[in-house]
Parts: structure tokens; sequence; C-alpha cells
């Protein structure tokens, strides 16, 4: 009776063994399976954010179509091109309190001088080497390249209305910006007006 009672004991102990370990490889599985789907649900909450907000319309060159201007897929958020060129600025429309943009909407001219659209996309020309941190901090100080000392980032990029989005939705929108396709194209640097 008692080889039968300690028999029990120890048949138990290992059933509760394995069942533990399965217990954890179970875990395990459905950690990765969690992570794998709020990784997934980051990049579309960001491409909603992105899509939603507009970065599109300063950050992709665009082309003339038969309703206006039209992205051009392959250039996708890659900003003002590189051997892009503007028309001369005029003068007397900036002195009258205007702000110009150039033909694809990647470049503006105004009292601060001519700015260009930064390529956002995940090629390193762009973003593609920037940690979440520094985007994040771009976004809510409005420093260039997220970086302390920096530039301010110059208009018209909105990053006073962005840095009101809660912190969630700037990583989600650096998510997406990181799985979108890598596009090399090194924008200019912006000509600021020295102040009088």
């Amino acid at each position: 009776m008692r080889k039968s009672v300690l028999f029990c004991l120890l048949l138990a102990a290992v059933i509760s063994g394995i069942a533990i370990g399965c217990n954890s490889a179970q875990t395990e599985e459905t950690a990765a399976a969690t992570t794998a789907i709020s990784k997934d649900s980051l990049i579309r909450r960001g491409e909603y954010l992105v899509s939603v907000i507009g970065c599109d319309d300063c950050h992709s060159p665009k082309r003339m179509g038969p309703k206006g201007p039209e992205l051009i897929p392959e250039l996708r958020l890659s900003g003002f091109p590189e051997k892009g060129q503007l028309p001369p600025v005029e003068p007397a429309a900036l002195n009258k309190g205007w702000v110009l943009m150039g033909p694809d909407l990647t470049a503006t001219a105004g009292p601060w001088g001519i700015t260009y659209a930064s390529n956002i996309t995940s090629d390193s020309t762009g973003i593609g080497g920037w940690k979440e941190e520094q985007f994040v901090k771009a976004m809510r100080e409005g420093k260039s390249k997220g970086l302390d000392g920096a530039r301010p980032i110059m208009p018209p990029m909105p990053w006073q209305n962005l840095s009101k989005l809660s912190d969630h939705d700037i990583k989600a929108m650096f998510a997406y910006l990181m799985s979108v396709k890598a596009v090399k194209n090194v924008v200019p640097q912006p000509v600021l007006n020295q102040p009088k």
C-alpha cells in the first residue's frame, strides 16, 4: 500500500511537471503571437495616422494628373527630390506676406527662407538610422533629427500640432514609417534668411 501511495505521488509530480512545462511553452507561444499582433496593429495605426494627418501632402513628390497633383508612388514620403529644381522665388510676393509652395508641394518659401520636406522613408538618407526616441523628440520638441542642440524644425512642418499626439500614436507613426519602402534621396538643407 505504501509503495502504491508513493508511486501515485511520484506519478502526480511527473504529470504536474509536464503540465507546467507545456503551459510554459504555450505561454511563450502566446506572448510571441501577441507581440506580433501588437507590432502589426501598431504599424496599422501608424499607417492610418500618416494618412489622415496628411504627411503625403508635403513629404511625397507629386506630378500633375487629370484631377490635379497626384503622388508618385515610387517616391512616396521621400521628400523634396535631391535633383529637384524650384522656379525663382518672387520676393515681391514674399514681401506682401505670401508663402509659396514648389510645384510638387515638397518645398516652401516664406519669411524664414526656403525649406524642403524631409525624406521620412526607412532609407538611411531618410529616418532609417533614427532611433524611436529621436522621432518622438522631433515631434514633441521640434528638434531637427530629434537631436539636442539641432536647429529647429522649420515651417510648414506642423510639429506643434503633432506634439499633442499621444506617445503611442507617435511611436505608431514611427513604426509605420520604418516599414515603408526605403527611397534613397538626400534632401537639401534649408536656405534660411538671416535676421536683419
